[in-house]
């Protein structure tokens, strides 16, 4: 973890428009670097028959094994500040079984790694208190992890983990939406474990993170930031009930999250508010409308496309909301899918 604390005075005046990218997150460049290494290594992350882009699955014979790996990312830069890390497990672990849920596995086993410069009991204690919670809100287990010490290449610490699931081969789901489909959303609990750097780049230009937060709900404007992100695997039960095609984990990238269910206009009319702590990032970053639903999930963390018949009894059963549908053909010059919300074409 090499990033700063969102301090740096070679960053943007106070009063220009902030983008990911000049926070230090170029999307775009991060997407072809993934590229590359998958290209290089010659990975083919889906199985045969599985429409999945969440989760890696390898056929077992009667069974796919699916894993998925990711990490609490700049996150950490808050929980530092704060010295308090005792939530940084529950996203370490959702941003995992989250993704497992999008494809349609059930998360059951977890493994983390812990990279440190220096051992510190204290925030160990946290963390893996955090990881308890976060194992037992998505139902599964934790079988061991990692500590490494790396003075040389690690600043503070750094957390990641993999996820590992196990899906019927009927049980997975397509991952590609349907014309006419419903799309059927659930509520985030705030920023989750994407867009921090982002969000922090705004949130210090002008405060501290222990600042008294000017909204509801939380002490310190740290406090907000550091809010677990939300864990799905509830929903996935009632997905498989209803006949979900395809799922969406609204992490990084935001509502172009959608996209990965296919090359359709997707019609986004009655998402969930956005959280306070979205309106007062963008006042302090000065950051557009666009840049804001490209980088968070602006109060909804997660979509299924679902036949239509079907999409309010989802809903009701879950605590979701039929928020938008899907239709044919994009208004993309290149035929690419877009996302049509707030007024934006994403």
């Amino acid at each position: 973890m090499t990033e700063g604390d969102g301090s740096d005075d070679g960053g943007p005046d106070a009063d220009d428009e902030l983008t990911y990218a000049d926070a230090g997150v170029d999307i775009d460049a991060s997407e072809a670097a993934t590229a590359a290494l998958i290209g290089a290594v010659g990975a083919d992350t889906e199985a045969e028959g599985s429409g999945s882009e969440y989760a890696g699955l390898l056929d077992i014979g009667d069974r796919y094994l699916a894993l998925a790996t990711d990490g609490v990312g700049t996150k950490l830069l808050v929980a530092e500040a704060l010295g308090d890390y005792s939530t940084v497990g529950i996203d370490c672990i959702a941003m995992n079984v989250n993704d497992l849920v999008a494809a349609g596995v059930r998360p059951v086993a977890f493994v983390d790694y812990l990279a440190v410069d220096e051992p510190d009991e204290r925030f160990a204690e946290q963390v893996g208190e955090g990881l308890a919670r976060g194992a037992e809100r998505a139902d599964m287990e934790l079988v061991g992890g990692e500590t490494a010490v790396m003075p040389e290449v690690v600043r503070g610490l750094d957390l990641a983990g993999t996820c590992a699931g196990l899906a019927a081969k009927d049980g997975v789901f397509d991952g590609r939406a349907e014309p006419g489909d419903a799309l059927v959303g659930w509520r985030s609990s705030g920023i989750h474990s994407n867009g921090l750097t982002l969000a922090r780049e705004a949130v210090t230009r002008d405060h501290e993170y222990a600042d008294p937060c000017p909204f509801d709900g939380y002490e310190t404007l740290g406090e907000a930031l550091l809010e677990p992100t939300a864990i799905y695997t509830d929903l996935l039960d009632p997905m498989r009930a209803h006949g979900v095609r395809g799922a969406a984990h609204v992490t990084g990238g935001g509502w172009t999250n959608l996209e990965r269910l296919g090359d359709h206009r997707y019609v986004v009319e009655d998402a969930f508010d956005p959280q306070p702590v979205f309106e007062f990032v963008q006042r302090e970053g000065n950051v557009s409308d666009e840049e804001m639903h490209r980088t968070f999930n602006m109060g909804t963390g997660f979509v299924a496309a679902v036949d239509p018949d079907a999409a309010e009894s989802l809903a009701a059963e879950t605590d979701g909301r039929v928020i938008g549908r899907v239709e044919a053909g994009t208004d993309a010059p290149d035929g690419d899918a877009t996302v049509a919300i707030r007024g934006l074409e994403l």
